[in-house]
Formats: C-alpha cells, sequence, structure tokens
C-alpha cells in the first residue's frame, strides 16, 4: 500500500499535479464546494480511473470544469439563457448541464454517453490554477469513496480514498461544503436537478424564468438516481459467441464485431464503453450482444452500466 503524498498548494504543488493528469493520472484538488478527484475530462482512460479510484457503483455523468465561459463554450452549447446565469455564476458553485458541441473533445466516459455536458467553472484558485498548468477541462466528481460522505477537507480525502490517488493537494477547508447547484438548460427552460450553494430563487432573478424541479426518469447529471441511456435495440449480457442479427461487442479472448478490450484490460473496456455502446447501435444489426465482463473492480461498474441498458424501459 502506498500511502499519497499531500502537498499544500502552491506553484510547485500544481505543476506536479498538472504532470500527473497529462499522464492520464487522477488528483484530489480543493474547489470552493468540496475537494474534487480531478482527471483529464478528454481522455477516457484518464475518466475510467476516477471511476476506478470512487468505486464508483454505475457511470453517472461527471462535471467538466474549464476555466472560463469562453471554454465552457467550445464544449457545450450555451444559449442567451445560460449565458444569462454563466455571466450571473460563473466563476462559482453552478454546474449547468448543455448540449455538447458536436465534435466535442469531452470522453463519452464523462458525459455518461449522453448528449450534453455537465459544465462549470470553479471559483477556488487551485482548480483554476491546475486547469491552466494541465492545459485541460478536467472532469472532477467529489474525492471520496463511492457512497461516502463528501471531503471538505484533505484529511476527509485521506480517510476515504487513502492509497487510491497519488498525489492530493492541501488548501485547507473548502468555502461552501456543499456540492454546486446543477440546472439543466433546454429550450430555454430551467430545471433544477441538485440543489446546492446557489438557490432557485437566485436562479431565477438571474435568469427570469421560472425554475422547474420535475426532474424526469433520465440521469442527466451526479446525484440523481434514474436509468441512464439505453440503446434502441435489444441487449444481451455475458455472451459467448454471437446470434444471427447480431452485433458482438467483445472482451478479452472473446472477439467480435467491436471489443471493450482485447487484452481484458478493465479501464480500456470503461473508456470504450459508450462509445462501442453507440457504434452497435448505429450498426445494421437487429441486436446487441456483449461478453462477459468479470465481476470485480471496474467491472463492477460496467456491469451495472450494461445490466441498466439492457431494461426495457417501464
Amino acid at each position: 500500500m502506498t500511502t499519497p503524498d499531500i502537498l499544500a498548494v502552491d506553484d510547485a504543488a500544481i505543476e506536479r499535479a498538472a504532470t500527473l493528469i497529462r499522464a492520464g493520472q487522477c488528483v484530489a484538488v480543493p474547489t470552493e464546494t468540496v475537494y474534487g478527484l480531478a482527471a483529464d475530462a478528454t481522455s477516457g482512460a484518464a475518466v475510467a480511473r476516477i471511476y476506478a479510484a470512487k468505486g464508483r457503483p454505475s457511470f453517472n455523468p461527471l462535471i467538466v470544469h474549464v476555466a472560463s465561459a469562453a471554454d465552457a463554450a467550445r464544449l457545450a452549447e450555451l444559449s442567451p439563457v445560460a449565458m444569462q446565469l454563466a455571466d450571473a455564476f460563473w466563476p462559482g458553485p453552478l454546474t449547468l448541464v448543455l448540449p455538447a458541441r458536436p465534435g466535442s473533445a469531452v470522453a463519452t466516459l464523462a458525459t455518461a454517453g449522453l448528449g450534453t455536458v455537465a459544465i462549470r467553472v470553479p471559483a477556488g484558485a487551485a482548480m483554476q490554477a491546475l486547469i491552466a498548468a494541465s492545459g485541460r477541462p478536467l472532469a472532477a466528481p467529489s474525492a471520496n469513496a463511492s457512497g461516502r460522505l463528501s471531503p471538505t477537507t484533505a484529511a476527509h480525502v485521506v480517510a476515504s480514498l487513502d492509497d487510491r490517488v497519488p498525489l492530493i493537494l492541501d488548501g485547507g477547508a473548502t468555502r461552501h461544503g456543499l456540492e454546486s447547484t446543477i440546472v439543466a438548460v433546454t429550450d430555454g427552460k430551467l430545471r433544477l436537478l441538485r440543489p446546492g450553494p446557489i438557490t432557485p430563487d437566485a436562479i431565477e432573478r438571474a435568469a427570469g424564468i421560472r425554475v422547474s424541479t420535475h426532474y424526469g426518469d433520465a440521469i442527466e447529471a451526479p446525484g440523481q438516481l434514474a436509468s441512464h441511456y439505453a440503446p434502441g435495440k435489444p441487449l444481451r449480457l455475458a455472451a459467448t459467441d454471437r446470434r444471427a442479427g447480431e452485433w458482438l461487442i467483445g472482451f478479452g479472448s472473446i472477439a467480435g464485431d467491436d471489443t471493450l478490450s482485447a487484452t481484458g484490460d478493465l479501464v480500456e473496456a470503461a473508456a470504450r464503453l459508450f462509445d462501442a455502446l453507440h457504434r452497435a447501435d448505429a450498426s445494421g444489426a437487429a441486436a446487441i450482444a456483449v461478453a462477459p465482463i468479470p465481476n470485480r473492480g471496474l467491472g463492477l461498474a460496467i456491469e451495472d452500466r450494461l445490466r441498466r441498458a439492457a431494461t426495457p424501459p417501464d
């Protein structure tokens, strides 16, 4: 067991963290809300390492952190209403769920295969410095094991993740101690997906329109409990061969029309999961089959996601 390095936030610590980010690793960093587990949002493998470190049970969308509204506009489509909220609350603890731009660099694992991206501009100096030094948008859920209390100090991160993260930047206690407010902006309408430091009343005043609290049935952001994106074709799991009319997604020694990982690497499999499902859904096959995935580590999260995708809608 290797204990993580804990460094007070300064230029040298930020550069070391940025080096790890650029190498595809994840690091814990304070924001103004809670401590985040940050990794390169454009790398599926890096995002998969976030899930591995957290032991996250399913691939929920992750919030992508960028330096400015201009940077956000390169990844997502900001409507006039979204720009009003960005002007009012960014940098700050407001996450907007927006349509992803075609060809967006954000890894599909970070968006859970959806056509939207959850994005915010953080106010915390350490996170802003890390974004600048790494030169990448950063996916960063809370730096804690899945299901555990969110961390507001470096000590909380150590207690929850211990040796699962190589570096923790210590910036003291976070300002808000509560995760960001999440709002979906769709067709000029606003829906509150997660309460947080910025209240619905403040959002309504800034936007001049009402904020709905009707979440619907689909996961759009962290902190929701509904089902994920599912393909439009029947999906068969634990398939060891291809049946007539199926597109087979292989794993390990089981080859197929596509593969999650020919070498049986679960990090690679997680990184490729949503892209593979999209390709299968777009194929001419009538149905989809997926090879067995090991019931351990990231395999648990992959299997959870596949079970949800295979469940017919009510």
